[in-house]
């Protein structure tokens, strides 16, 4: 008798399944991988342990998502300011770029606006409002319209855009 192991009572664990379907099942899964219960649901125990090595009590994860969610507050700030000075480069390079269409008594090659060469290629016909629109520029910038509008009166005079009724249409 003595090569018996004598169960020690302190390393024992009571598990209250929630039903006996449950307690089934699990017999059932460690019956397939040919060990005993209690040596499954230890396996199963300890590899979700390892996968979550970084264990951490509700209070930890609480105080975590916290900081998290102020970081990303922060970060949603700083993208929101940050495009606001976008915009107003972006703004500025449009005026930079129009300037030769405002100027008066320009001599010399004026450089059209691609995007705009572009979009009149795209459709069939636009009108001026969504011209304006898609490049991006409010109607209230007067300086801005008057040199799309400088633009598009210069492609109408060398014949490659002609205005209609319902807006303006690449010639080529």
């Amino acid at each position: 008798m003595s090569g018996v192991v004598k169960p020690d009572k302190s390393r024992y664990v009571y598990l209250y399944l929630p039903s006996t379907e449950d307690k089934k099942r699990w017999e059932k899964l460690a019956t397939e991988a040919r060990v005993p219960l209690s040596k499954f649901v230890i396996e199963i125990v300890e590899n979700a342990l390892m996968e979550e090595s970084e264990f951490k009590p509700r209070a930890e994860m609480i105080k975590e998502l916290g900081s998290l969610r102020d970081e990303v507050r922060t970060l949603r700030d700083d993208i929101k300011l940050k495009n606001v000075v976008i915009d107003k480069y972006e703004s500025e390079l449009k005026r930079y770029r129009s300037a030769t269409f405002l100027e008066g008594g320009f001599e010399g090659a004026r450089g059209y606006n691609q995007e705009l060469v572009e979009l009149l290629k795209r459709k069939t016909v636009i009108d001026s409002y969504r011209i304006l629109e898609e490049l991006g520029i409010d109607p209230r910038e007067a300086d801005l319209v008057k040199a799309v509008s400088y633009q598009l009166d210069n492609l109408e005079a060398y014949g490659l855009v002609e205005s209609t009724p319902r807006g303006w249409r690449w010639k080529g």
